[in-house]
């Protein structure tokens, strides 16, 4: 099929007759995607009938670590990491919206945003365990969705900071167009927004399923309040091994877990990353673009495009919806006098609000603990925001030059993400066995062999979110660079670093917060009968959460969101404003 490169992100490129014929017959090729989709809804339905069966919070837990299990748990485990994507990216799309085109909802999201990322997965995971639980009495779906919750804790940060940063730099030429020819807001999300940020939103997405990964055997083998929970999946496999020692079961999981995250690149990611090419805003087509065995057999089918024609209509009916309700035609300026009172009552309410909780706050920890039981996390604080420093800094050095260098090539592209993808989804709880035995044997403390077990969590975030800048730089600049012969620091200081400088940020905000979350699991290294505990706030939060200390738990968890703003606001929000100002394309 003959295609062009675009001008613009809303330009459309018309199909041959020889592809509009196809549309009007069956093929072999639409047989086939017929029938792999019908055998994907038959396995999703027959591994979901596992999550409504009975349950009960006084029974006993036991993890069947049969390797014949492992494609059955594979399937649970597969079900809940893609439910937990899809709410991700709804959430992603209505928050960043939200947030980039109103003033005033930013001031409180984005920070909230901040808040949210630095809880740990543990801290929602006490408060969603028994809220679910609470919801869907006497039936394992409260669980299930209490780990579905988790793992998109553990996902959808990063993809709306990607996202919320895509539309705050989007292009200005792509603004005046939408302008000039009086989009709706809908038409502008659509049309524009969403084009422009398309190939970071994948990228996130990616990294952040990389990241519900990475968290699998905390969401699925749950402890709170001295009671276990456990979830069939390889997550709770591969804890129940590493319980018992069992390093055969635990490479079962290991082998399990590549096969999965090889395949879900092979099927879902690779086509999807070789699709968003096409949104790239550039002049002039690239010399080598990326490729997908899927993606080409798709493309040769007529479903997708019959399916894009049975959406149009669902498309122009949320259109006629947002005009109804007098939302989708409000002018995208507003009057300064409404706007400064608006603020004012906005921030009066939202202040309001926010410090109400905060008295409550220290008012429950006064009258059950004292205010004191704040120092302890707040000294250990120090030492994980040392460790979070090192991840990250360490992470830049490394990984930003071999990012551009991935983006940059489409044929190393192919060979470099699923291995990148392969190594950003192992969780460091597979690693127990392995980080125990090295730890003992040349007798590095985990004070600082928990650097290397949070980097497994955090460093991924960075190389991914450059990959995604430096692949979003149009070819013609690049070109341009060549022609004039600029090479060495002199092409990284004039168009390396200004390009791939947003995305960095988001990815050093991400990596940030993952840091200080993968502490969690990389202050605390179990194997059998040994654990090895790091002085930090991670392992201050990890024993709170089993113990089921809900003052130390809150204690833990408010320091730890103290860290993480306190250095957004210092750092990266200074960051991301020059990259909004000085960097967009």
């Amino acid at each position: 099929m003959s295609s062009f490169r675009r001008g613009s992100a809303v330009a459309r490129t018309a199909l041959p007759p020889r592809v509009t014929g196809r549309l009007t017959r069956t093929t072999w090729v639409d047989l086939v995607v017929a029938a792999g989709v019908l055998v994907l809804f038959y396995i999703t339905l027959r591994v979901g009938q596992g999550t409504t069966v009975r349950f009960s919070t006084g029974q006993s837990v036991v993890i069947d670590t049969d390797p014949s299990r492992l494609p059955y748990d594979a399937a649970r485990s597969l079900l809940r990491m893609f439910v937990a994507l899809a709410a991700s990216i709804v959430f992603t799309l209505g928050y960043a919206t939200a947030a980039a085109r109103s003033r005033r909802l930013e001031r409180i999201l984005i920070p909230a945003l901040d808040i949210l990322q630095s809880v740990p997965v543990l801290g929602f995971l006490t408060v969603a365990v028994t809220g679910f639980i609470a919801l869907f009495p006497g039936s394992l779906l409260g669980l299930e969705c209490a780990s579905i919750f988790a793992i998109f804790t553990s996902q959808a940060w990063n993809m709306t900071f990607g996202f919320y940063r895509s539309l705050t730099s989007l292009p200005r030429e792509l603004d005046e167009l939408s302008r000039s020819f009086r989009f709706t807001r809908w038409m502008r999300f659509w049309k524009v927004e969403l084009p422009a940020g398309a190939i970071g939103l994948v990228w996130n997405g990616m990294m952040s399923f990389g990241g519900g990964w990475f968290f699998l055997v905390a969401s699925e083998a749950i402890s709170v309040n001295n009671r276990n929970y456990a979830l069939p999946g390889v997550g709770s496999y591969a804890g129940a091994a590493i319980a018992a020692g069992d390093l055969g079961k635990v490479g079962w999981a290991i082998v399990t877990m590549a096969v999965m995250v090889i395949g879900v690149n092979f099927l879902f990611w690779r086509p999807l990353t070789a699709w968003v090419e096409k949104f790239k805003n550039e002049q002039s087509e690239a010399g080598e673009i990326q490729r997908s065995y899927v993606l080409g057999f798709l493309r040769r089918s007529s479903w997708p495009r019959l399916l894009g024609r049975l959406l149009r209509p669902v498309g122009r009916g949320l259109g006629r919806a947002g005009r109804v309700l007098g939302v989708d035609d409000r002018p995208l300026t507003v009057d300064p006098r409404q706007q400064r009172t608006g603020d004012i009552a906005f921030a009066v309410v939202a202040g309001g609000l926010i410090l109400w909780g905060l008295i409550d706050l220290v008012g429950y920890l006064r009258a059950r603990t004292g205010l004191g039981v704040l120092g302890e996390p707040l000294l250990l604080g120090l030492a994980t925001l040392a460790r979070v420093v090192v991840v990250v800094v360490g992470a830049t050095v490394v990984w930003v030059p071999i990012g551009v260098r991935i983006g940059f090539s489409p044929k190393l592209t192919r060979i470099a993400q699923p291995l990148v993808q392969v190594l950003a989804s192992f969780p460091a709880n597979f690693l127990f066995p392995l980080a125990v035995w090295f730890f003992l044997k040349t007798g590095l403390s985990i004070n600082i062999g928990g650097v290397l077990l949070m980097a497994l969590g955090a460093q991924w975030y960075i190389l991914f979110n450059t990959i995604a800048g430096a692949m979003s730089i149009p070819t013609d600049l690049r070109e341009a660079m060549d022609d004039l012969g600029v090479r060495g620091w002199q092409r990284w200081k004039r168009l390396i670093l200004p390009g791939i400088f947003p995305s960095y940020v988001t990815g050093g905000i991400t990596a940030s917060g993952g840091a200080w979350n993968a502490s969690i699991v990389s202050e605390i290294v179990p194997f059998g009968a040994t654990t090895l505990t790091a002085t930090g706030l991670g392992a201050y939060i990890s024993h709170a959460t089993a113990d089921g200390d809900f003052p130390h738990l809150i204690a833990g968890v408010a320091v730890m969101s103290l860290y993480v703003v306190g250095l957004n606001r210092l750092l990266w929000r200074r960051l991301h404003r020059i990259a909004e100002t000085r960097c967009a394309i």
